[in-house]
């Protein structure tokens, strides 16, 4: 994960705390972070991350 460029939220506004961020670039997995603990990083599957997101967006 060293090499991860992570992105905030847009819902953040651009806030340094309390974001959620992810990682893009990697096949299988999506990297998820909060921004206040950047070293405890949760991966789950891209079909399980792209299914979340949708179901927020719904």
């Amino acid at each position: 994960m060293s090499a991860a460029r992570w992105r905030k939220s847009s819902y953040s506004n651009g806030g340094a705390d309390n974001c959620v961020e992810v990682a893009d670039g990697f096949a299988l997995v999506v990297p998820v972070r909060d921004s206040k603990a950047p070293d405890h990083v949760l991966t789950m599957p891209t079909a399980s991350w792209r299914a979340f997101v949708g179901l927020v967006k719904n």
